[in-house]
């Protein structure tokens, strides 16, 4: 079978299309014939080298696919051969085959084709099951970082059908009114004082949970803009590994400061956050309560283009390759 392969750690150059041998399902697990793989952040720092997948997982890029099973192992039960699905991986999303715990593995949302349905899985489990350990509540306040990528298009319309004000964050007038197009109350251009922003929008009482993707170069800001008893939840290090936290204001405060990864968690784990995501989100998928972000496909054998195209700027929602 066809996969991605990195020739060496570096840029998007070094990624080449070479020959693998095809996975088999193990006990309680099916084997995916892939229709489109999902093309993450993940992806692009595992490309440079600085993020390994976790211990038994695929050296194979990418952490969501969609396609038709095309094998189910022993104890597998309710998926079958021919089956259309969407998946939640640790690797190997980018090969034309990908094999995985049947507890990863959902229906594509109704009337989603199956190449969009890629791009839902890990920005789905990741809004749900981080909303979740931060408690968001209807009637709390959110404050989401990047607002037009994969993660931010849905946690936008998923915030709002919990119930919350939606603030967000983005970098130009045109991705700014894709955000209120989207749901979000109050949109911000980060190249200003976003801080101070969200102070006024707030009256400065600040916001009750922050849902962010930089890291470091946010983290004094992201603090100051908590309201008491606010969570900020970290996912992302765009900005930066180490920052300067002042435990006073979180003292003051009563807050909490928590980060999270989804991929190296037990597979007992990501399957109950995978039915969560079933029960939840698909729902508001499928009645188009949530719309899907905008997307850019490219062919397995553009991946080099498909992987420029998410560090640049000027992307807007989910990158896919198609197999």
């Amino acid at each position: 079978m066809r996969i991605v392969d990195v020739t060496a750690p570096g840029g998007p150059e070094n990624l080449t299309i070479t020959q693998a041998a095809r996975p088999s399902a193990g006990p309680g697990e099916v084997v995916i014939k892939v229709a489109a793989a999902g093309v993450n952040r993940a992806d692009l720092l595992q490309r440079q080298g600085y993020y390994p997948p976790p211990p038994g997982a695929s050296p194979v890029m990418g952490l969501e696919a969609s396609g038709v099973i095309d094998e189910a192992g022993a104890g597998v039960d309710g998926w079958h051969p021919g089956d259309p699905v969407v998946a939640l991986l640790a690797g190997g999303g980018y090969a034309e085959y990908v094999a995985v715990p049947a507890g990863q593995v959902l229906p594509a949302p109704d009337g989603v084709d199956l190449v969009s349905a890629a791009g839902l899985m890990e920005v789905a489990a990741t809004v749900v099951s981080n909303f979740d350990h931060v408690h968001l509540d209807a009637g709390e306040t959110v404050l989401i970082h990047g607002g037009t990528g994969g993660i931010g298009t849905f946690a936008i319309q998923y915030a709002k059908a919990i119930g919350a004000r939606v603030l967000t964050t983005a970098g130009s007038a045109a991705k700014l009114e894709l955000c209120r197009e989207l749901g979000a109350d109050v949109a911000i251009d980060y190249h200003d004082d976003w801080a101070a922003a969200v102070a006024e929008a707030t009256s400065g009482s600040g916001v009750d949970v922050i849902l962010d993707v930089i890291g470091a170069k946010y983290l004094e800001a992201n603090v100051a803009s908590l309201a008491v008893g606010g969570r900020l939840v970290v996912i992302g290090l765009q900005g930066g590994r180490k920052g300067t936290l002042d435990l006073s204001q979180l003292l003051a405060k009563r807050a909490v400061v928590t980060a999270t990864s989804l991929r190296g968690r037990p597979d007992e784990e990501k399957a109950a956050i995978c039915a969560e995501v079933l029960r939840r989100a698909w729902p508001l998928v499928a009645s188009g309560t949530i719309r899907l972000a905008p997307e850019s496909r490219f062919p397995l054998e553009q991946v080099a283009d498909a992987h420029r195209r998410l560090e640049s700027g000027d992307n807007t929602g989910k990158v896919l390759l198609t197999l």
